[in-house]
């Protein structure tokens, strides 16, 4: 059998999905991922009924399948992100959902240690009580500890991975299983800023922790 495709669903459903984007500002996160991953799914769904003879069928399956792929950020995800905002405003400690939809926090490296020191410092002690608040057995945590250039990279390397623990260490003692939590140092490798400026150095000395539901990809 000789199947030919067509880019005209693929086409239409970026085009639903442009249209969905500029229509988002009062949905939530969870309708968001909804709405567009159901115009993903019907696009795709049109090829697959394009090759089966059956259009419209292809489309409406692909719609539903898209629409339940679309919704794996939670309404427990998107509540712990507003709660999270709102008790980092003003601190510098940016709060973002990433495209693989885990709860990214990022805190500036001056925010959260003392400079060559990897004890939590107790103005951090909030953000980590809040993000360690109201976490099931379905969550999971990631902390990547990070440095800027200055100094040896095996010195930094081991700073970034203790500054990491240390982060781990104070979420266990607010509950969270030890064996929930991954940890890991990237010392100076993973830049976000220019280390050849102050402010790039600062932005680059950071500790990242990544929340994510068990079974979310």
């Amino acid at each position: 059998m000789h199947i030919r495709f067509t880019t005209r669903p693929l086409i239409l459903s970026a085009t639903i999905a442009a249209v969905l984007l500029s229509g988002c500002a009062g949905m939530s996160e969870t309708q968001k991922g909804t709405a567009i991953g159901a115009a993903g799914g019907a696009g795709l769904g049109a090829l697959i009924g394009k090759a089966t003879g059956n259009t419209g069928k292809g489309a409406a399956i692909g719609g539903v399948v898209g629409a339940v792929a679309g919704n794996i950020w939670s309404k427990k995800m998107e509540e712990k992100k507003a709660a999270m905002e709102a008790a980092t405003k003003g601190t510098g400690v940016d709060i973002a959902r990433t495209a693989d939809n885990q709860l990214k926090v990022n805190v500036p490296g001056d925010f959260s240690f003392d400079v060559g020191q990897a004890k939590v410092k107790p103005v951090m002690q909030p953000v980590l009580n809040k993000l360690a608040s109201g976490l099931d057995a379905t969550h999971q945590v990631v902390i990547v500890g990070h440095t800027d250039s200055t100094g040896a990279a095996a010195a930094n390397n081991h700073l970034s991975l203790n500054r990491a623990e240390s982060v781990r260490d104070y979420m266990v003692g607010q509950g969270i299983a030890a064996n929930r939590i991954q940890v890991s140092g990237k010392g100076e490798d993973e830049p976000i800023a220019d280390n050849a400026t102050a402010e790039g150095r600062a932005k680059n000395r950071r500790v990242e922790i990544f929340l994510r539901e068990a079974g979310a990809q």
